[in-house]
């Protein structure tokens, strides 16, 4: 959710400094584009996961404090809920063995988190939406003691005036009303992060977006929220919803949401910048000393910390980031769409599909950004989140066509040279986009077994949703932790 800040109040001059210092920022963003003082030569990957916290009984666990301190682990940090934890991966080169040690290092540290928390009576869950999360559990209690996140709350719902609705309809409907920003902590993803160059963002971000809804629909694995069958991909709906700062009035002018998809096709990572600055305020207008045009004009690199606070509310799906590490600048996409889980190797097969087909298509002499709309790719992206696995998506020069023959056919062969042009060795390329391939022919991600598993409960026993619900996330946890990839798992 960000970087900690100590203001808690905001007055109107806090608001008016910091929008100055923003634009003084992104102009000197720009100053920097043009003179290329950005890290690029060798580019990193990261990845971050969000994870659950839950009792024996498969319930949440509303201890994330105790949890991290019993972890002991800087890599392991609080996030928005109190049974919310994130594990933060130090970046990689992807050639040749980045994906092999992003997996160990994951499946490791979990795997110690894991034993630590046990001793307390705690468990990791590593899934899109925790199945036995209910409403209750989302209450302002449930936010976690980081000031960060009761001030965001408190100006989410300032600027709304109103409490949130939220209303999704999948094979059931979810109709409610929050107090709270606390629902979001529902939503539980990874973030895969890949750097560029500057010159070569836009590419990057535009196939980005292009292969949104063939990432979820594959990885779909949040069904179930408050006990209700919802989206295949119900993290979706949900964080759009449980972030909106626009009463009814505002969505009917056309404000954008701050969970945003976009509006365009870009040519420069400055273009997403500048629509932060020109079409949201400011939530946590938190100004520093630093002049950057000062920093500049000496020869050193600029922090731009009112550019990066300002983004770091802009949640849109694939986030341009900034940043200065060791004292050089680089920029970098934020992928922000998939689910957790289910395994360790499921997650990193996701992320052998997205590293190698958004490199895939960056480099095609032709673009296929230039042979669709971006609204295709934003209903693409949205019909994954309902249908999942199962959805049909529409695709330049063949139309309409069911995700499973999409991937098999035209986009894992992408993917595949996409791993290959970043030098990954052929032994961890093929494992990994063949748990894709495996999910593409027996039809089953974490969604669908999800599904699958409640309905074979809730048929063969007396059990109730709720009961069903809580088994199912127990057989989850045991196969979570034996990483088996979710196509071969029982229901």
């Amino acid at each position: 959710m960000g970087k900690d800040v100590d203001q808690t109040e905001f007055t109107r001059a806090d608001r008016q400094r910091f929008r100055q210092k923003v634009r003084q920022c992104l102009d000197v963003f720009a100053r920097m584009l043009a003179e290329s003082k950005f890290d690029a030569g060798r580019p990193m990957a990261g990845i971050e996961v969000e994870l659950n916290l839950v009792d024996a009984d498969g319930q949440p666990s509303m201890r994330n404090a105790e949890v991290l301190d019993a972890i002991a682990d800087p890599a392991f940090v609080p996030e928005l809920g109190r049974f919310n934890i994130e594990i933060n991966v130090p970046p990689q080169r992807l050639e040749p063995s980045g994906l092999a040690v992003f997996e160990q290092r994951v499946r490791d540290d979990l795997n110690a988190a894991e034993a630590k928390a046990a001793d307390i009576g705690a468990h990791i869950a590593m899934v899109g939406i925790l199945p036995t999360l209910r409403q209750q559990h989302t209450s302002h209690a449930a936010l976690s003691e980081n000031p960060r996140y009761r001030l965001l709350d408190q100006q989410v719902f300032a600027a709304r005036g109103e409490d949130l609705t939220i209303a999704i309809a999948g094979a059931e409907r979810l109709a409610t009303q929050a107090e709270s920003i606390a629902p979001e902590a529902a939503c539980t993803s990874v973030q895969f992060h890949l750097q560029v160059a500057p010159d070569d963002f836009a590419r990057f971000w535009n196939a980005s977006q292009v292969i949104a809804g063939p990432q979820v629909a594959l990885g779909a694995n949040a069904p179930y929220l408050f006990g209700k069958q919802l989206w295949a991909e119900t993290r979706i709906a949900l964080f759009e919803q449980a972030t909106d700062t626009r009463p009814d009035e505002l969505k009917a002018q056309g404000v954008r949401p701050r969970v945003w998809f976009g509006d365009r096709w870009i040519t420069s990572i400055f273009d997403l910048f500048e629509e932060n600055v020109q079409y949201f305020s400011a939530l946590l207008p938190v100004s520093s000393d630093e002049d950057p045009a000062e920093v500049l004009a000496r020869g050193d690199v600029p922090e731009l910390h009112e550019l990066r606070m300002h983004n770091g509310t802009v949640y849109r799906w694939n986030r341009p980031i900034y940043d200065v590490v060791r004292g050089r600048p680089h920029v970098r996409i934020e992928n922000r769409v998939l689910p957790a889980g289910p395994s360790v190797v499921d997650t990193m097969a996701n992320g052998a599909f997205y590293f190698g087909l958004v490199r895939g298509l960056a480099d095609q002499d032709r673009p296929l950004w230039t042979q669709m709309s971006f609204s295709a790719a934003e209903d693409n992206f949205h019909a994954a989140a309902r249908n999942g696995i199962d959805a049909r998506l529409y695709w330049p020069g063949v139309g309409e066509v069911p995700l499973t023959e999409l991937v098999l056919r035209r986009l894992l062969p992408l993917a595949h040279q996409g791993l290959d042009a970043w030098g990954v060795a052929p032994e961890d390329r093929d494992r990994l986009l063949g748990v894709i391939e495996q999910r593409c022919l027996t039809g089953r991600n974490g969604a669908t077994w999800q599904v699958a598993t409640v309905r074979s409960l809730e048929e063969s026993t007396s059990m109730d949703r709720g009961q069903a619900l809580a088994e199912m996330t127990r057989r989850y946890l045991d196969l979570m932790h034996e990483n088996r990839p979710v196509h071969e798992w029982p229901t």
